[in-house]
C-alpha cells in the first residue's frame, strides 16, 4: 500500500460491500473485478500517517500495488483508521520468547510446508511432529484441514478466503513462536504474497519455508480424499491446480521432491536441517 507519505505491506481484510457505480446501492461482493468500487478494511504491517480524504486529498488517497510484479491493482480514498487503532496498546509483559525459549531449551521455529492438496504436506508433517517428540522438543502442529473445523470454519475457498486463513493461521504460529514452541504449518497456502506476509511476520531467521513438490499428476492419481475426480467433474470450484493456481516458492529453505521418497526419510530430512540451522545461531 502507498501513500502520500508511505509505503506499508498490507492486506484486505474484510470487503464490506460493492458500490454500484450508476445508482450507488450497496451491494453484497466477495471480490471486486476491473474498474469496480467497493468499501474495505485494510490492515497494515505498521502504523502510517494519513489523513481523511474528505479533508486532505494528497495524504487521503493511496495505490495498491503487487509486490511481485510491482503493477498497480487498485486505487482508493481513506475514510477513517478503525477504532481499535486507537483503543488498543501493547501490553509490556516480563516473561519474553527468550525466556519461554530458555525453559523449553529449545530455539522457536516456524516450519511452513506448502504444496498441492495430496502432495503429502500432513503426513510429512505429523511424522515430523513425532520425530521431533521423540527428540524431547517442544512443538505443535497447525494442519489445513484441523483449522477449517474451528478457528476458519467461517471461510470457504474463493481468492479472498485464502487469503484471510492463511492471515490468521500466521497470526497463530506467530504467538506459538512467541510461546518458544517449534510450529509445524502445513498448508497449501498457493499465493506467494500471503506466504511472504506470514515470513515478515515471524522473528529474523524463524521462518523456514518448505516446498513439498508432487506432480499434479500424481496428486491426482493418489486423490486421497476424492477431491481431484471433483474437481475435473466441475464439481469444486476454486480447486488449487485445476481451476486455482498454485504459485510455488521460488527460493524455499528447503526443496522437497516426494517421488520415491518415504514421508518418514523427508521428515528426518527436515529434521537434520532445523537442527543444522539451529547450530549455526
Amino acid at each position: 500500500m502507498r501513500t502520500e507519505t508511505d509505503s506499508v505491506s498490507a492486506t484486505v481484510t474484510v470487503l464490506k460491500h460493492q458500490l454500484n457505480v450508476d445508482s450507488f446501492v450497496r451491494e453484497p461482493a466477495k471480490l471486486l473485478q476491473m474498474n469496480e468500487v467497493g468499501v474495505c478494511n485494510i490492515m497494515t504491517q505498521r502504523p502510517i500517517v494519513f489523513d481523511a480524504y474528505k479533508e486532505n486529498r494528497s495524504t487521503g488517497n493511496f495505490i495498491i500495488v503487487d509486490r511481485v510484479s510491482s503493477a498497480t491493482v487498485g486505487a482508493g480514498m481513506i475514510d477513517f483508521p478503525l477504532r481499535r487503532a486507537d483503543n488498543v496498546h501493547w501490553q509490556a509483559l516480563d516473561v519474553d520468547k527468550a525466556a519461554r525459549s530458555a525453559l523449553k531449551n529449545q530455539k522457536p521455529a516456524v516450519l511452513w510446508l506448502t504444496g498441492l492438496s495430496g502432495s503429502g504436506k500432513s503426513t510429512i508433517a505429523n511424522a515430523l511432529e513425532a520425530l521431533l517428540h521423540t527428540c524431547g522438543k517442544h512443538t505443535y502442529l497447525l494442519d489445513g484441514d484441523n483449522v477449517r473445523h474451528g478457528l476458519n470454519r467461517d471461510l470457504g475457498f474463493t481468492a479472498v478466503d485464502r487469503v484471510e486463513n492463511i492471515r490468521r493461521v500466521a497470526e497463530v504460529a506467530k504467538l506459538m513462536a512467541d510461546a518458544g514452541l517449534i510450529v509445524i504449518c502445513s498448508f497449501i497456502s498457493p499465493f506467494r504474497d500471503e506466504r511472504r506476509m506470514a515470513r515478515e511476520l515471524m522473528g529474523e531467521g524463524e521462518f523456514i519455508e518448505i516446498f513439498v513438490d508432487t506432480p499434479l499428476d500424481e496428486c491426482a492419481r493418489r486423490d486421497p480424499k476424492g477431491l481431484y475426480k471433483k474437481a475435473f467433474a466441475g464439481n469444486i470450484a476454486n480447486f488449487t491446480g485445476v481451476s486455482s493456481p498454485y504459485e510455488a516458492p521460488e527460493n524455499p529453505e528447503l526443496h522437497l521432491k516426494t517421488m520415491g521418497q518415504e514421508p518418514a526419510r523427508l521428515a528426518l530430512q527436515i529434521e537434520e536441517f532445523l537442527r543444522s540451522r539451529m547450530e549455526e545461531k
